[in-house]
């Protein structure tokens, strides 16, 4: 089968086609844990897409929130991206390091969840990119500011009550992206936590089902993609929350199921840095 939203993705070469066109803006994701001990926006600055501009998750966040990277305010976010460039009319594509956490996904999402549905994600990021031979640039971009209007989305984000009513109405489907052994609660996680384990009644679809580590971190084709939510026991039939660690890697899973077609998909923004800290939240481990 082929994906039933491809738009959201866009290869090397259409980019490279592409890059001079007056409507395309380029954006690096680029993010690393905590305990990765480098640098993204130092890497940016020797090393980046042509005419691409920096968007940082831990700047164009809420603030006030003590969790990681939250979605900020609709006018928090127009004042940022406008500052970038990037704005209405634009068709923003964005793009990661191989080794940069899948941001880009993440800010594929965050533009989706205010409106603006003209982004796509670079296929395979800078590794794909430089490894078809195209160049990369050191020289800061230079940026005119443009106008961009937020039309939240509501139904693409989820809190931590509703969540928990969840627990209970069953409505949706949770769908965790962490490696199966953070899933089971035998793994260490990244951030600090009190709890290990996951949401009660949710399914594990680790990233590596979803992207090709051997292709650095390509989105695997429909086929794969179905397959492994199905083999997880999803029933995409039915409304999915993503979850995660962070809220990051949750979004590869919202995009995996927006290029299948999935139509009530929705992120879990504290994602188990959120859930795991509380006290309050029921917390199930080992395998399901």
């Amino acid at each position: 089968m082929d994906y039933l939203n491809p738009s959201a993705l866009v290869d090397v070469d259409w980019l490279a086609a592409h890059l001079d066109a007056p409507d395309v803006r380029v954006v690096d994701a680029t993010h690393h844990l905590p305990d990765s001990e480098r640098d993204a926006v130092e890497e940016f600055g020797y090393r980046h897409i042509p005419g691409a501009v920096y968007f940082d998750i831990d700047d164009v966040c809420d603030s006030d929130s003590d969790l990681p990277h939250m979605l900020p305010s609709p006018e928090k976010f127009s004042s940022k991206v406008r500052k970038l460039g990037l704005g209405d009319g634009n068709r923003i594509v964005v793009y990661d390091t191989a080794g940069g956490f899948m941001a880009a996904a993440r800010v594929w999402w965050m533009f989706r969840v205010y409106g603006h549905t003209d982004v796509s994600m670079l296929n395979g990021g800078l590794q794909a990119w430089t490894k078809a031979g195209h160049r990369v640039d050191d020289m800061k971009t230079l940026v005119h500011p443009r106008h961009f209007s937020a039309h939240v989305n509501t139904t693409m984000v989820r809190e931590l009550d509703q969540v928990m009513r969840n627990l209970e109405t069953k409505a949706a489907q949770v769908v965790d992206t962490r490696s199966e052994d953070r899933f089971v609660g035998s793994g260490e996680e990244p951030r600090p936590v009190k709890h290990v384990g996951r949401i009660p009644g949710s399914f594990n679809v680790p990233i590596t089902r979803l992207m090709d580590a051997r292709r650095g971190y390509a989105m695997r084709s429909a086929d794969e993609l179905k397959a492994a939510f199905v083999e997880a026991g999803v029933d995409l039939s039915k409304p999915i929350i993503t979850s995660c660690g962070s809220g990051v890697t949750a979004c590869v899973g919202a995009l995996a199921l927006h290029l299948l077609g999935h139509k009530q998909t929705s992120v879990y923004d504290g994602s188990w840095v959120e859930w795991g800290n509380r006290d309050d939240t029921p917390v199930e481990t080992g395998t399901a």
